[in-house]
């Protein structure tokens, strides 16, 4: 059995996967190449290279092994009409995307980038206004794997915790929830909001003015799920309006942000270049991840983790 891979992982992660399954043949490489493609049963990939014409050169594939949580780019629809096999790297990004949030909100708080500024320029200012965490409230949109993360690490430093979800099922480490037709509702008492949603047909331009509008004028956006959560425009004209205090964007929609954007200048606005999700145990994370559902896959069992629903795309 042949496993193509476009992820290239390091040797120790090569060598565990040949000592895990020393009968099978793993191939990593840069890009698809038509022969091992063919013969290919199994492909390994970011998701970001999958086309309709690499699932029709696939003739012998069964599963995709998506190294991501992001699946926006997929061609669901041809790999439905081959009943092929998804999973991917779903939870394994909660550990640094809910680190990289409560860092960005207790730089906000200490006021670390002005700190950074005087250092700098030599400046001793001990008048500058610093806040806590604690006792705030944090309101997280879509509290899965990540936003159950966020959510516990806030309750950590003292913070309420809001939960916004679909279905309105419980969460732990939160203390409130509500439905995503409910939001509205759930925005005026947070202190933060804290986005996580994916991209989807659902998610794309959900945030509107009047959320913006609902917002405490001292609240701070966060978003580290998906760029197209909402228009840019909608969002400076907020911020320009005094509706909310501060926006720290981990995503945007293109990406990279190109160059000249307001985002850039603005004050009320922190940017990072997509960040959260990194960490150097992010590939050791997912061929766990991997390696378990090979095994499953090897018996033909059902038990696999992180199926993916082809017609919802996530």
């Amino acid at each position: 059995m042949l496993i193509l891979s476009t992820v290239i992982p390091s040797e120790g992660i090569q060598k565990k996967m040949m000592e895990a399954f020393p009968d099978l043949n793993f191939i990593y490489q840069k890009g698809w190449t038509e022969g091992p493609l063919r013969e290919a049963e199994i492909l390994i990939t970011y998701g970001e290279d999958m086309t309709e014409e690499i699932i029709g050169n696939a003739a012998n594939l069964k599963w995709i092994m998506v190294m991501s949580a992001g699946m926006e780019l997929m061609p669901f629809k041809a790999i439905e009409e081959r009943g092929i096999l998804v999973t991917n790297a779903r939870g394994i990004h909660k550990i640094p995307m809910a680190e990289y949030t409560i860092g960005m909100l207790l730089q906000y708080e200490k006021k670390l980038k002005l700190l950074m500024k005087n250092e700098k320029e030599e400046l001793w200012d001990r008048k500058i206004e610093v806040g806590e965490l604690n006792g705030k409230t944090m309101l997280v949109i879509g509290v899965g794997a990540i936003g159950g993360e966020v959510a516990r690490l806030g309750k950590a430093f003292g913070m309420m915790t809001v939960g916004v979800n679909r279905s309105g099922k419980r969460v732990e480490s939160i203390d409130h929830l509500y439905t995503l037709d409910n939001l509205l509702e759930a925005i005026p008492g947070a202190d933060y909001i804290v986005s996580v949603l994916p991209s989807t047909v659902e998610t794309k331009g959900f945030l509107k003015k009047e959320h913006f509008k609902a917002m405490k004028e001292s609240a701070v956006f966060v978003n580290i799920g998906r760029g197209d959560l909402m228009n840019d425009e909608v969002l400076i004209e907020a911020l320009d309006a005094g509706e909310l205090s501060h926006a720290i964007l981990d995503v945007f929609d293109p990406e990279p942000l190109g160059k000249g954007h307001p985002f850039w200048r603005m004050e009320n606005v922190t940017v990072t270049p997509h960040l959260s999700s990194k960490s150097g145990e992010y590939l050791p994370r997912t061929f766990a991840i991997f390696e378990k559902n090979m095994r499953e896959y090897l018996k033909d069992g059902k038990d696999f983790i992180n199926v993916i629903d082809l017609s919802r795309g996530y």
